[in-house]
């Protein structure tokens, strides 16, 4: 009985330490905006939170539905809204970071399909530590209210 309650013990110290290295990053609401035929790029939005006491960063991700995947922000230059792709996006320690149309996104370029509404994608996340987190992300129709993403310059 020592043996299984040493084996039970261990096995149950692993899955909480699995547990907490997943958590190190929380990712909140992932979406892609839906994008008709003919329209080469999308972009997903999402909040990532880092409940953790160390910062983190996001340095990466891959789709399948994309050519190339890059995270990108928005900047003013020479009076325009211009987007620039970026190396990172820090994740303060105790801080949650929102990527929202106008500002902070993963841009899916060169898609392979067009994105339907009510369908979901495959998305890797990279972080800084090697880390992977691996999301179905649904696609969703966003208004052009709500967008402003389609009109700013690359």
């Amino acid at each position: 009985m020592f043996r299984s309650l040493r084996s039970i013990t261990a096995l149950l110290a692993a899955s909480l330490s699995f547990a907490v290295f997943a958590a190190d990053v929380e990712v909140a609401d992932p979406y892609a905006r839906a994008v008709p035929p003919g329209q080469p790029n999308s972009a997903i939005f999402m909040t990532l939170s880092n409940p953790s006491e160390q910062d983190r960063a996001l340095v990466g991700a891959e789709s399948p539905v994309a050519e190339t995947v890059e995270l990108h922000t928005h900047i003013k230059a020479d009076g325009m809204m211009q987007m620039r792709r970026i190396e990172r996006i820090d994740l303060p320690a105790g801080q949650s970071v929102e990527l929202a149309p106008g500002g902070l996104h993963i841009m899916l370029i060169g898609l392979q399909h067009p994105l339907d509404p009510e369908t979901t994608i495959d998305l890797t996340l990279v972080f800084d530590d090697g880390e992977r987190m691996a999301l179905k992300v649904p696609v969703r129709r966003i208004e052009m209210g709500q967008m402003h993403h389609s009109s700013m310059a690359h």
